[in-house]
């Protein structure tokens, strides 16, 4: 009677799993045991395999213009989640990146989404890439929520949301950037180039590729349509100022 509570207290101790979405995708590896964790976020396994955390940047400190602290405690938060784990990475296609990782939505055992923790304590920033925008709804809630509380790196101001871009100290360094969208251009290649301020001479400028653009209208968004719109767009910053956007994702309409 004496064990048969004790594994009962036991059973209502213990954290409930969250239901994994259904947007995760696949359990591509299953109990990933997890040897250590590099300073980019990569999680190695045991066998030598590693998982690359899909749809999210971990804060790098100088190279974000930011302070390091920042960068070691996501690192921190990170270690603690995942080393010595045994992890499941799910994965939708394209599933390996040219270095081999496997892109991964990661959960431990008892049902924490690596991810969705990260950007939940605000240790990360969601990072969509052209090719794969799996859980950008619960990516970008999280992220959200963080940020209007104030946590972690969104308490920086090295992480602000950009208004207007400045040239010199966001040149290279991932922001995002918030726009009104005063022009919208077809280029003779078949690309979209969205305009944010006086045309000719804009002080911001997303620019969509040809092959890119095909990708946004299989989705059914046609980005000249983005014209007037008040959007929240995310990269690297590059001359211009402008970045590029190769995923409709990518994009959050703000009105």
């Amino acid at each position: 009677m004496v064990l048969g509570a004790i594994i009962v207290a036991a059973a209502l101790a213990a954290p409930p799993s969250a239901p994994v979405p259904a947007c995760a995708g696949d359990i591509e590896i299953a109990g990933a045991r997890i040897m250590r964790i590099e300073k980019n976020g990569v999680l190695v396994m045991t066998d030598g395999r590693a998982l690359k955390l899909e749809g999210i940047r971990i804060p790098a400190g100088p190279l974000d213009h930011a302070p390091q602290a920042i960068a070691d405690r996501a690192f921190a938060e990170l270690e603690a989640l995942a080393k010595g784990q045994h992890l499941d990475a799910r994965a939708t296609y394209p599933k390996e990146d040219r270095y081999d990782r496997v892109r991964s939505q990661v959960f431990t055992q008892d049902g924490v989404w690596l991810q969705r923790d990260l950007l939940a304590k605000g240790l990360a920033r969601v990072d969509l890439l052209p090719d794969r925008g799996e859980c950008n709804r619960e990516l970008y809630a999280a992220e959200d929520a963080a940020r209007q509380a104030g946590l972690g790196l969104w308490a920086d101001p090295a992480y602000v949301m950009r208004l207007t871009p400045q040239l010199g100290p966001d040149l290279g360094t991932f922001q995002l950037v918030i726009i009104r969208v005063s022009r919208t251009m077809a280029t003779p290649d078949g690309g979209v180039i969205l305009f944010s301020g006086a045309y000719p001479k804009p002080d911001f400028a997303v620019r969509i590729g040809p092959e890119d653009v095909k990708t946004f209208k299989n989705m059914g968004v046609n980005p000249l349509n983005y014209e007037g719109k008040l959007i929240r767009v995310r990269g690297v910053v590059q001359p211009g100022p402008g970045m590029a956007a190769g995923n409709p994702k990518q994009i959050e309409l703000l009105q």
